[in-house]
């Protein structure tokens, strides 16, 4: 399933790392691809995957934003300013850069923490890596800290 364009270059071997993410990593992209398309963008960033992990309301991602007392409402509406006119969802829609090295980056974590699948974790754990980034100022302005959610997942797991 490939919910946009990614770069040959940055990813030789594309249809395999899709085939690494879990099926609700894949509905998060799926959501994120919405999101762009409802808001006007011309590329998928990574504001849009954090609103596709809180439109997802499950998983491991969302059990931290739980624990950490999100306002994902408040959130939701910060990220949610129209870029332009809404765009027909039938457009390939590229991902940007930023997002590209997300992906790269949620393999890693996932890597990290010795998963075979990259889960919605992995994604909020690259996002959190793209300092800078519209989402990353926002889920730190909210109190979440890369290695703080690193140790939380492993609570999570802990637990289970």
């Amino acid at each position: 399933m490939v919910v946009a364009t990614i770069g040959s270059k940055m990813f030789e071997r594309q249809t395999e790392m899709f085939e690494r993410f879990s099926g609700r990593a894949r509905r998060v992209l799926f959501y994120a691809r919405y999101e762009v398309s409802k808001l006007g963008s011309s590329s998928l960033e990574n504001e849009h995957v954090l609103l596709g992990l809180i439109r997802i309301g499950s998983g491991t991602a969302n059990q931290i934003f739980d624990r950490a007392h999100l306002p994902l409402g408040a959130i939701r509406q910060e990220l949610e300013a129209p870029k332009g006119p809404p765009i027909n969802p039938a457009i390939e829609i590229p991902f940007s850069n930023e997002t590209k090295k997300l992906l790269m980056d949620a393999s890693e974590e996932a890597d990290r923490l010795n998963d075979k699948d990259i889960g919605t974790e992995h994604l909020l754990l690259g996002l959190l890596r793209a300092e800078g980034t519209v989402a990353a100022t926002v889920l730190a302005s909210n109190g979440l800290r890369l290695d703080a959610v690193r140790r939380e997942i492993v609570t999570l797991r802990g637990a289970s």
